[in-house]
């Protein structure tokens, strides 16, 4: 294969079988359970890379469905997001993510820099309660669980608040020696969000430490709320903001 061939077939890994195609990647019938808890501020602070700067000691704890995504197929995910200031706009930053699908593991890190991790989660309903689920190996390190469907919420203010909030990533990729080649803030946002329920309601958190799954470094010591959401949205590429090797 010539050079010229080389980079005009090169999108990602490996050349001639990429893991996942080209986006953007459009998500139908995504399914969120959010639980928003307190935790503490010190830890926060040690765990957000400036220039971002954590705008409340909270946490945004995620299990989401992804029944019907382009590209990547069916999975779940779960982690933890955390909201952060930049430039004087709220935003979120995205800390943890684990998950049960190959493709969007390698187009997440590759891509955005998401910090995504195979893993087992899972979200279902039992009976009258919305369930979440992390597995590590085997272990239960995070369990939320939510009354279900308690009370209606605006479906076009949940719309506007995830189409207008930027997400961001920490995307680090090493050089072959091991030494960092790109290390970046990198920033994006959700576009055509379509929110077709929302839902708020009780809600319980228990995190368990473990060593290769660490959520629980991040404690949680009270419920805020709890956000059950049935959307579809797309994912489209991202922005550079902050380089950390410039000169």
């Amino acid at each position: 294969m010539k050079r010229a061939e080389v980079v005009q077939k090169a999108f990602a890994m490996p050349l001639m079988n990429p893991t996942y195609p080209p986006g953007p990647y459009r998500f139908v019938n995504r399914e969120y359970l959010i639980i928003t808890y307190e935790t503490d501020l010190d830890r926060l602070r040690q765990i957000v890379p400036e220039p971002l700067e954590p705008a409340y000691p909270h946490v945004m704890y995620e299990f989401i469905r992804m029944p019907d995504s382009s590209g990547f197929g069916d999975y779940t995910e779960s982690g933890q997001v955390i909201p952060v200031s930049y430039k004087g706009k709220i935003g979120n930053y995205v800390h943890s993510m684990f998950l049960d699908c190959e493709p969007p593991i390698a187009a997440g890190r590759e891509i955005w820099g998401f910090p995504k991790t195979l893993a087992q989660p899972s979200l279902k309903v039992d009976s009258d309660t919305l369930t979440g689920t992390l597995k590590y190996q085997g272990v239960c390190v995070a369990l939320g669980t939510m009354g279900y469907k308690y009370k209606e919420v605006d479906c076009k203010a949940v719309e506007k608040s995830f189409a207008s909030t930027p997400n961001y990533l920490l995307k680090i990729i090493p050089h072959v020696d091991g030494t960092l080649r790109i290390c970046e803030l990198v920033s994006h946002y959700l576009t055509d969000v379509q929110v077709k329920g929302a839902w708020e309601g009780p809600a319980e958190l228990s995190l368990t430490p473990h060593v290769m799954a660490n959520v629980a470094d991040l404690p949680v010591k009270n419920i805020v709320s709890a956000l059950h959401v049935i959307t579809d949205l797309t994912l489209p590429y991202g922005k550079v903001e902050y380089d950390y090797l410039a000169t």
